[in-house]
C-alpha cells in the first residue's frame, strides 16, 4: 500500500503521532486509506445533497475494509457563473481541480479514491486527476435534479428560465410567468434536467466505465443513489486490494466507446474539450478526428433537452446508461469497468424499457451522432457543434456577419433587437487565451432561441456553449481571435457560409483579401492582466487539443 509510507517504519513516529491526532484508531492503521474528495457546496443545486451521499460511501469504505479520509474540492455553478465575469472561471477551474487532487493524494499518500462530483468542470477535473496520479479510483456523479412542474408543465432550467428571457424581451410571456417559473423550474437538489454538459459528463463517466451501472442517471434524492454511493465506497477498497488503476480502465478503447455514447445521447459540445484532456492526462492521444469519424456511424437515439423533448429522469427509467449501451453494443469495444463487470456484459444485461426514449437504431432520430466537428478557411483546426439541436432547415446557412468583441457586447444588441434573420452573430476574443477562459455562450443562444430567432439567425464564436445551447451555433473555433485565427479579422457585412453536412465552414472572402487583413491586424491587450487567469491565458492550448495547461518549462 502506497500508504505505508506514512504510516510504518520506526522513522514515521510523528506521522503517526499525527494520524491518531485524528482519531483514527490504532485498530484501523493497517487498512488501505482512501481519499474522498468531496466537492460538496451549499451554492451549486447539484452539490448540495452529497452530504448524504458522504456519510454511505463512508460506510461503503469501512464495510469495505478500508479507512476513509474526507477532503474538500471547490466547484462553480455554470448557470450562476453564466452571462457575467465569473464565467471567465469555469473552464480554468477544471484544471484547478485535477491539481487540488492530485496535490492532497500525492502529499498523503492515499491508495484510493472516491470522487464525489456533479457539474460541469468538477467532474472532468476529476476524471483528468484519476487518470493523472493513476491509483485505484471510483467516480460517483450525485444524480440528476427532478423536472420542474408548473400547471401540469414540464420545465427544465435552460429551456424555462434562460430562454424565458428573450421571451419576456419579445412581450411574448409577462413578469408574472416569470416569476413563477424562477420559483418551479429547479425544484431541488441535482444536476440540471436536460443533457446539458453536467449531465453529459455522468454518462461519460459511466460508459468510460469509472463509475458504476446507473450512477449517471440515478436521481439526486433517491435512495438508489444512496446505494450507489454506499456500493462504490465498497468497491474502491477492492480495487486496491487487486491493483487496477484508472489506465487499466481508460484506454483508447473505452474513450471511443464513452464517445460513441455521448454521440447517441446528443450531448454537450464541452465534451470535446474534456475528453481529450482526461485522455491527455492518460497518455492516449485523442484528436477531433476521432469525434467525427466516430459522429458518421453512431446514430443518435435519445432525443434529450435542450434539443429534444426527454429528460434526464426519462432516460433513467428508460434504462439509463445500459441500456444506451445494449442498443450500441455491436459497435462498442469490450472494455473494463469499476464494477468488475465488462462494458458488453453490461450492455447485454440491460433492457430497454421505453423505446421512444432510446431508440432501436433503426428508427434512430438522427443517421449521425450528435456532434459534428467543422472546418474550412474560418477554422483549419476545427470548430465543433452540436448538429442533433440543429433543425434540417438550418444545417445549411449562409448569412452576413454582425461582429462583436465580447459576449456582453452580443447579448446588448440582441436584446435591443439589433440583430435580424439572416444574421450570423460573430462573438470573438472569448477563446481559451482571449477569453480568457473560454466562457460559454447560453446568454446569447437562449435569447436568441427565445426571441424566436433559432430558425433564421446563426451563431459562431471561439468561446464555446453551454449544454444547454440549441440552434445552430458553432463553438470552439481554433485557431482563436486572440491567437491571429481568421475570426479575427472579419468584418460587419461579410458573407459567412455554414454547411453542417458537408462539415465546412467558410468565410467568404477571397483568400487575398484575408491574407492582407491578417497583416495588419494587431493582438489586442489581454483583457485580465492578473491573477490566475492571467496565468491561465499565457499556458492554456487551443480548444482544438482540449484547452489543456501546457506544462513544458
Amino acid at each position: 500500500m502506497r500508504s505505508k509510507a506514512i504510516k510504518k517504519g520506526i522513522e514515521r513516529i510523528p506521522h503517526r503521532a499525527l494520524l491518531y491526532a485524528t482519531g483514527i484508531p490504532a485498530s484501523e492503521m493497517d487498512k488501505p486509506f482512501i481519499g474522498v474528495a468531496t466537492s460538496f457546496t451549499d451554492i451549486i443545486p447539484g452539490h448540495i445533497g452529497m452530504r448524504d451521499l458522504e456519510r454511505f460511501i463512508e460506510k461503503g469504505i469501512h464495510t469495505g475494509g478500508g479507512y476513509p479520509f474526507f477532503f474538500g474540492i471547490p466547484g462553480i455553478c455554470d448557470g450562476i457563473a453564466m452571462g457575467h465575469s465569473g464565467m471567465h472561471y469555469s473552464l480554468p477551474s477544471r484544471e484547478l481541480i485535477a491539481d487540488m487532487v492530485e496535490t492532497i493524494v500525492e502529499a498523503h499518500k492515499l491508495d484510493g479514491l472516491v470522487l464525489l462530483t456533479n457539474c460541469d468542470k468538477i467532474t472532468p477535473g476529476m476524471l483528468m486527476a484519476a487518470a493523472r496520479v493513476d491509483i485505484p479510483a471510483v467516480v460517483v456523479t450525485a444524480g440528476p435534479m427532478l423536472s420542474g412542474h408548473l400547471r401540469g408543465r414540464r420545465l427544465s432550467l435552460v429551456n424555462d428560465t434562460f430562454e424565458a428571457v428573450g421571451k419576456y424581451k419579445k412581450g411574448l410571456i409577462g413578469r408574472k410567468e416569470v416569476e413563477e417559473l424562477e420559483m418551479c423550474a429547479c425544484p431541488g437538489a441535482g444536476s440540471c434536467q436536460g443533457m446539458y454538459t453536467a449531465n453529459t459528463m455522468a454518462c461519460v463517466t459511466e460508459s468510460l466505465g469509472m463509475s458504476l451501472p446507473g450512477c449517471a442517471t440515478a436521481l439526486a434524492v433517491s435512495s438508489e443513489k444512496r446505494r450507489i454511493a454506499f456500493e462504490s465506497g465498497k468497491k474502491v477498497v477492492e480495487l486496491v486490494k487487486k491493483g487496477i488503476t484508472p489506465r487499466r480502465i481508460m484506454n483508447k478503447k473505452a474513450f471511443e466507446n464513452a464517445i460513441m455514447v455521448d454521440l447517441a445521447l446528443g450531448g454537450s459540445t464541452n465534451t470535446v474539450l474534456h475528453i481529450p484532456a482526461i485522455a491527455h492526462e492518460a497518455g492516449v492521444s485523442l484528436p477531433l478526428e476521432v469525434f467525427d469519424r466516430l459522429s458518421r456511424k453512431t446514430p443518435h437515439i435519445c432525443n434529450m433537452l435542450p434539443g429534444g423533448e426527454h429528460y434526464l429522469e426519462d432516460l433513467h427509467w428508460a434504462g439509463g446508461i445500459p441500456a444506451v449501451m445494449n442498443r450500441l453494443r455491436k459497435n462498442l469495444n469490450n472494455t473494463a469497468t469499476v464494477s468488475g463487470k465488462s462494458v458488453l456484459e453490461i450492455a447485454r444485461s440491460a433492457e430497454v424499457t421505453d423505446e421512444n426514449v432510446i431508440r432501436p437504431l433503426r428508427k434512430a432520430y438522427h443517421k449521425e451522432g450528435g456532434i459534428a466537428v467543422l472546418r474550412g478557411n474560418l477554422a483549419p483546426d476545427g470548430a465543433v457543434v452540436k448538429q442533433s439541436a440543429v433543425s434540417k432547415s438550418m444545417m445549411r446557412f449562409e448569412g452576413r456577419a454582425k461582429v462583436f468583441d465580447s459576449e456582453e457586447k452580443a447579448m446588448k444588441a440582441i436584446l435591443n433587437g439589433k440583430v435580424s434573420a439572416g444574421d450570423v452573430v460573430v462573438i470573438r476574443y472569448e477563446g481559451p487565451k482571449g477569453g480568457p477562459g473560454m466562457r460559454e455562450m447560453l446568454s446569447p443562444t437562449a435569447a436568441i432561441a427565445g426571441m424566436g430567432l433559432s430558425e433564421s439567425v446563426a451563431l459562431i464564436t471561439d468561446g464555446r456553449f453551454s449544454g444547454g445551447t440549441r440552434g445552430p451555433c458553432i463553438g470552439h473555433i481554433s485557431p482563436e481571435a486572440m491567437e491571429g485565427g481568421v475570426i479575427a479579422v472579419i468584418k460587419d457585412g461579410d458573407r459567412i457560409k455554414i454547411d453542417i453536412p458537408k462539415r465546412r465552414l467558410e468565410l467568404l472572402v477571397p483568400e487575398t483579401e484575408i491574407k492582407e487583413r491578417l497583416k495588419k491586424w494587431k493582438r489586442p491587450a489581454p483583457k485580465i492582466k492578473k491573477g490566475y487567469l492571467a496565468r491561465y491565458a499565457r499556458m492554456v492550448s487551443s480548444a482544438g487539443s482540449g484547452a489543456i495547461m501546457k506544462t513544458e518549462i
